[in-house]
């Protein structure tokens, strides 16, 4: 039976509201680094929301990042700020659109290299672009949005997202996209639709992903290929949702607030071998921890559980 329980949506909005007040109480830095934690966070549990209940892994997180952040350098100069998320949010729903309908019948390896592939596609095509029809690389961007602004509404649209995150659990689609995670022809002996069903949350997971490149923008000043797509962020993204446990909401949150500490501390003492490092990591979470921290900490409870019933079980047969 799916839970009904308010409380989730309350705990959501009461952290939501108590976090609103940080850039009150702390420094600049502790600000910027709380910026990166939100927007890691947002496009963890994006991934999440997509890849956590079909259980494919994609690694063109960076396409829709880049196609907010490029869409702000482009057009942030000349529309009303709000217009500018929503064209943001237009394309990168475009986008996935177009890709999910060639790609999502794919699965498997197929589909991680493809996404992999998609991403470098894209960063060399806006490049050539810019070199070719622009005749330079990047953009500069100048908006009046302050670090405060920008970490205002990645709050707001990570608190959207949790939110969306729940009630999709709890509806009936949330059951159905579980379904087609374990068994697409079981899904369809249902009466489901595998392929509609997977490009919906594509698209929704792809247009959250763009809304962060493009709060993100005003952040940089300037913007280059390289710096919005960089394949780097595709990867964190995906460590940061195993870490926590891609199939749990709150799962690819917890990974994304581990992992900005860890990012922080490598990226500081360890400039150089950055990537290395982030190998390194992902090996050993894979190894270690396949179902992610919050899957060990079920893990553990249903052995704990398990022990003393056989317990219970032994010594009633001794007194028997």
């Amino acid at each position: 039976m799916i839970s009904r329980s308010p409380l989730p949506y309350i705990g959501i909005l009461a952290v939501a509201a108590a976090m609103a007040m940080m850039p009150l109480y702390v420094s600049s830095y502790q600000l910027a680094f709380t910026i990166g934690l939100l927007n890691f966070g947002v496009l963890a549990t994006a991934w999440g929301l997509f890849s956590g209940p079909t259980r494919y892994i994609s690694l063109a997180s960076v396409v829709f990042f880049g196609i907010g952040s490029y869409t702000v350098a482009i057009v942030g100069e000349v529309m009303p700020w709000p217009a500018v998320l929503l064209v943001a949010a237009l394309a990168g729903g475009a986008v996935a659109l177009v890709v999910g309908l060639a790609t999502l019948r794919l699965a498997g390896i197929y589909f991680v290299i493809f996404t992999f592939g998609l991403a470098e596609m894209v960063r060399q095509l806006v490049t050539w672009y810019e070199v070719n029809v622009t005749l330079s690389i990047g953009r500069y961007v100048f908006l009046d949005i302050t670090q405060t602004q920008i970490f205002w509404q990645l709050l707001a649209l990570l608190a959207v997202v949790m939110l969306g995150a729940v009630a999709l659990h709890r509806s009936k689609l949330g059951f159905a996209l579980r379904v087609i995670g374990g068994d697409e022809t079981m899904a369809r002996h249902f009466g489901l639709n595998p392929t509609f069903a997977k490009l919906g949350l594509f698209v929704a997971s792809s247009v959250i992903m763009a809304l962060a490149g493009a709060i993100m923008a005003p952040r940089w000043t300037y913007i280059d290929p390289a710096i919005a797509f960089n394949s780097t962020l595709s990867f964190q993204v995906v460590i940061m949702a195993l870490l926590g446990g891609m199939h749990r909401i709150y799962g690819p949150l917890l990974g994304a607030i581990l992992m900005t500490f860890i990012f922080e501390a490598l990226s500081n003492h360890f400039p150089q071998a950055f990537s290395l490092l982030l190998g390194l990591v992902f090996i050993v979470i894979v190894y270690l921890l396949p179902n992610g921290i919050v899957g060990r900490v079920e893990e553990l409870i249903a052995r704990t559980r398990r022990n003393p019933a056989r317990g219970s079980a032994t010594a009633a047969g001794e007194r028997t």
